[in-house]
């Protein structure tokens, strides 16, 4: 069987399991997120934090909710990090210098996972399960949250409540998130991943020395950090550890779990606003982005030309043999075009438009399903611009989803995009501009100013992965990447829970002939479109400098 048609049936087969996980999962969040009744364990939840889950907030309390929590959480694991070397189950690390700890409390509490650090070189037992491992869980459920709310905000009328913050992150982490972990980590336990709380331990005799592993808790971690597209690896390596992905059925499964809550979530908005042929076209704008970037990817990684390539059967270069060119492939644009950002191959080392479509996919906002929550707001912020667009070329007021499009909605979905691409080009232009981050770089030229534009495109966007060669562990970079991840974490939050209170408050609009179909293909490709032109506009000139300048010499 040749390589390319292996990958072919990969993708295929991958596309079989996402489809029949599609309406179960889709209905069973709907029904979650809809649900007027807390399960046992949830009320003690409730009663633990002082919460009243059935107290309805406004969009300004909903809103205090996510950044006070989250404020919590980065002060916890920073401190938690701080007093590691006094931990028991430490396994002998001392604990993490003040930059570093505050960029990993930033990068896991944002949903980023960036890591600076080798993590079987710095994080003990009790870090990676008692801090880090609960930050995949938690942080992914509050991207759902958020996303719900601004479903409520196209569902309900007349109104500015949008649900209950605290109830909506329980019920996210122990009605979908706890399941679906527990059967998946036992699915990559089968597959050969660890799961065990072993200390540091020689492994044979090697030129210069006997290796050094440490155990952990890594199968339970792995299926959380895909899951909830954190991308935090228990290994430096990432997913190309066979620790953490043992195999090519383990790397299927793992791209599975990537993508399986994003694409199912467009079916949970479908049922929220009665209409399920509004979750399809949804559905349908990130199936195409995803397939065509998949496509593109596996085309420009197979035909690299070359004597050294011809031979490989493409560029194999940073890749895993057991994974191959397509597996690779398939895994790094699922994981840049949600916000995983966990890598089962080194970016660095794939063609210069392969990096440039890795680069690309965080760049259009993750949102090819995107992120666990954030892949379906960031979406429908799209197709709010996209209705706004359609309503100037045609001199109609906009509606979208029997809602309309005025001025105070525009304007919180223009500074939603803003956001983050301006945290992108600030930090690289002041990157570039400043003496010492540039030493930074292994690789100089255009390569080199792609790994730093990728590692503030992958904070910035919540992603967490790495283009390597760039050091990262400095007090320039864990800071600014630290800030950037945290902004572009919560500033994008505050205008989605305002768009969805303005939304909630007004009075449907009736149907009319003049109303646009948004639930048709036309309007899919519209959204498309839109998306990739806000993109290029805004993104060009910068992949320009790095990636198509690199890919254009090659």
């Amino acid at each position: 069987m040749s390589p390319v048609l292996a990958g072919v049936l990969q993708l295929l087969a991958l596309i079989v399991a996402l489809g029949l996980s599609y309406r179960p999962l889709g209905d069973h969040m709907a029904r979650v997120y809809s649900s007027d009744k807390h399960l046992r364990v949830e009320k003690w939840i409730y009663k633990g934090i002082g919460a009243n889950p059935s107290a309805e907030m406004r969009w300004p309390a909903y809103l205090r909710g996510v950044l006070a929590f989250s404020a919590v959480s980065v002060l916890f694991l920073y401190l938690l990090q701080r007093v590691q070397g006094a931990l028991p189950g430490s396994l002998g690390f001392v604990s993490i210098d003040p930059d570093q700890a505050f960029n990993t409390a930033a990068s896991f509490v944002a949903n980023t996972n960036w890591q600076s650090y080798y993590g079987e070189q710095a994080m003990g037992h009790v870090v990676q399960t008692g801090g880090l491992a609960v930050q995949n869980f938690v942080s992914a459920a509050v991207g759902m949250a958020v996303a719900v709310a601004l479903v409520r905000g196209f569902a309900r009328s007349r109104t500015g409540e949008l649900g209950n913050f605290w109830s909506d992150l329980v019920r996210g982490t122990v009605r979908i998130l706890l399941p679906i972990s527990v059967v998946g980590a036992l699915v990559l336990v089968a597959c050969g991943a660890i799961q065990n709380f072993a200390g540091i331990h020689e492994v044979g005799q090697f030129t210069g020395g006997p290796q050094q592993w440490n155990g952990g808790a890594v199968a339970s971690q792995e299926v959380i950090k895909e899951l909830g597209t954190n991308g935090g690896g228990y290994f430096n390596a990432n997913s190309s550890h066979p620790f953490e992905n043992p195999n090519g059925l383990s790397n299927l499964f793992e791209i599975y779990l990537i993508l399986v809550i994003p694409f199912a979530l467009t079916r949970t908005f479908g049922r929220m606003v009665g209409s399920l042929k509004q979750g399809y076209a949804i559905l349908g704008t990130m199936a195409a982005i995803w397939l065509g970037f998949t496509a593109l990817m596996m085309w420009t990684e197979f035909a690299h030309n070359g004597p050294a390539f011809d031979l490989a059967g493409g560029a194999m270069e940073g890749k895993e043999t057991r994974f191959g060119i397509a597996g690779s492939s398939i895994f790094a644009v699922a994981t840049t075009l949600t916000s995983t950002g966990a890598v089962n191959s080194f970016h660095s080392s794939y063609t210069g438009f392969g990096g440039g479509i890795t680069m690309l996919g965080m760049q259009l906002g993750e949102i090819a399903p995107g992120g666990v929550g954030s892949g379906l707001y960031g979406m429908l912020i799209m197709a709010i611009i996209a209705v706004f667009i359609a309503g100037l070329m045609v001199g109609r007021t906009p509606e979208y989803l029997g809602k309309k499009i005025g001025t105070r909605e525009i304007k919180f979905a223009a500074c939603y995009i803003l956001i983050t691409p301006a945290l992108v080009l600030c930090f690289t232009a002041a990157s570039f501009v400043l003496d010492t981050p540039s030493h930074s770089m292994t690789n100089s030229g255009a390569h080199g100013f792609s790994e730093i534009l990728y590692a503030y495109t992958s904070g910035a966007n919540n992603n967490g992965s790495a283009f390597a060669g760039l050091n990262a562990d400095t007090q320039w970079f864990n800071t600014t990447i630290g800030i950037a991840m945290l902004l572009g974490r919560f500033l994008p939050m505050v205008f989605v829970l305002a768009l969805a209170g303005s939304l909630a408050e007004q009075k449907p609009v009736p149907e009319t002939a003049g109303t646009l179909r948004t639930e048709k293909p036309l309007f899919t490709g519209l959204l498309v479109g839109t998306i990739l032109i806000i993109t290029g506009l805004t993104y060009f000139p910068a992949l320009a400098l790095g990636p198509l300048a690199e890919g254009l010499a090659a």
